[in-house]
């Protein structure tokens, strides 16, 4: 049992995370295909795949069944979550795909059942260590395949010549990639000298340069700052509240500024007036919700293609999209208003938390929770990683809404300016 806990365990939630992060399997089923080389993705079977998400289901089950004094109690903590899964579940009634979404919410709830797993088997610290390793691999991998197998480790098509690692598209490995950039900060900072925690610090940096999706890279630099930004929150209120209202000020100021000529501002960062097309989606995209503004289309039953509701935007836009490339429109689209709301009640009932155990703590892995939700509203102003089923993004934010209704150690300093960064 104790070589179990101490090996055969960790070494299964690191592989588990790696599947939900969709590395290795689904580039290796679709052969190295690539966007716009003339391949239709959803014409392989994908049938291991869906396997192995299925053992993953059934041995998460058991192992929260081994803890379920525990699973209970985080379970009857929050409300919110299970309200969205809730809501998940009752689209069936309006669905325009009715089979599709019931067996989605089913997957979508095994997905937060995991989260609910790495929550009440990890502490905060544990969990950052466990993505520490999952990260590494994803390092090592992605360059051995650029080495050994450039035609998967690098994309064809619109996108020649992008790294993608073992990703099927280099805007998935941006978005996995982004976060990695504070899993590490968060390791590097209690072990400052350790010359690994480093490297793959570095390497994502470079790695994230060469796969050119500006956005994740945007993203990497914007969280490592963030986090350093967050430091404050653990002053003394006679330096919080001055110094606070010192950055709203100068972010607001920003904010005008960019207003009054956003085409300049987006110059700076590589981008157009429409974000490469995607505001141009947002307008189609809200011409169907107002179709069906309450409860939607149903979870997962918007984007089918030219033969659902979304062909009115793909024929529109004149690209064959798969989502709206925003995660509420996406959300909108699926659950409606309804959905919208419960979700933003829960995400903001978590931020006050996250803030909350920032101020209790000194320790990295206390700024942990709220630097994720940060990364889960700047991923989903121009990507969709919202409510998605068999999905490293939603088993996280499952995993840190989850995790804060456990009690964590609370380490605090009478220091007025001690941080987390030791």
């Amino acid at each position: 049992m104790n070589k179990f806990k101490k090996w055969v365990e960790p070494t299964f939630t690191v592989l588990c995370l790696l599947q939900y992060a969709q590395g290795i399997i689904p580039l290796l089923i679709t052969r190295g295909a690539s966007e716009g080389d003339g391949v239709n993705p959803n014409a392989f079977n994908y049938t291991p795949n869906l396997f192995l998400f299925f053992l993953i289901y059934l041995i998460t089950i058991g192992l929260l069944i081994l803890r379920w004094k525990k699973v209970i109690y985080v379970i009857s903590q929050d409300g919110w979550l299970w309200a969205l899964l809730g809501v998940a579940f009752i689209s069936c009634l309006w669905s325009a795909q009715p089979s599709v979404t019931f067996s989605s919410s089913i997957a979508l709830t095994a997905s937060t059942l995991f989260g609910l797993y790495f929550a009440t088997r990890y502490s905060l610290k544990e969990q950052i260590q466990l993505l520490v390793w999952m990260y590494g691999l994803i390092i090592l991998l992605s360059v051995l395949f650029a080495i050994v197998l450039p035609q998967y480790g690098f994309m064809s098509g619109i996108h020649e010549g992008a790294f993608r690692g073992i990703f099927t598209h280099k805007n998935i490995f941006g978005k996995i990639s982004a976060l990695g950039g504070i899993v590490f900060l968060l390791a590097v900072s209690t072990k400052k000298s350790n010359l690994l925690l480093w490297s793959g610090l570095v390497s994502l940096f470079v790695l994230l340069i060469l796969a050119g999706s500006k956005t994740a890279l945007g993203n990497f630099l914007l969280l490592i700052i963030v986090a350093l930004i967050y430091q404050i929150l653990r002053w003394r209120y006679y330096l919080l509240i001055p110094i606070g209202f010192a950055l709203i000020a100068t972010g607001s100021g920003i904010i005008v500024l960019f207003l009054q000529d956003p085409a300049a501002g987006l110059d700076l960062i590589g981008r157009d007036t429409t974000l490469t097309g995607r505001t141009d989606t947002w307008a189609f995209a809200i011409d169907m919700i107002e179709k069906r503004p309450w409860f939607g289309y149903g979870f997962t039953a918007f984007w089918n293609g030219l033969n659902g509701e979304s062909a009115y935007i793909i024929r529109s836009v004149r690209w064959d999209i798969l989502d709206s490339h925003n995660g509420i429109l996406d959300l909108w689209l699926e659950l409606g208003f309804v959905g919208v709301v419960v979700f933003l009640l829960g995400y903001w009932t978590s931020v006050i938390r996250a803030i909350a155990l920032v101020r209790s703590t000194n320790t990295p892995e206390g700024l942990f929770p709220l630097l994720y939700l940060t990364y889960f509203f700047l991923a989903n102003i121009t990507e969709n990683t919202l409510l998605l089923k068999n999905s490293l993004f939603w088993v996280l934010y499952a995993t840190v809404v989850l995790s804060m209704l456990i009690p964590q150690p609370m380490a605090t300093s009478d220091h007025p300016m001690q941080g987390g960064f030791e």
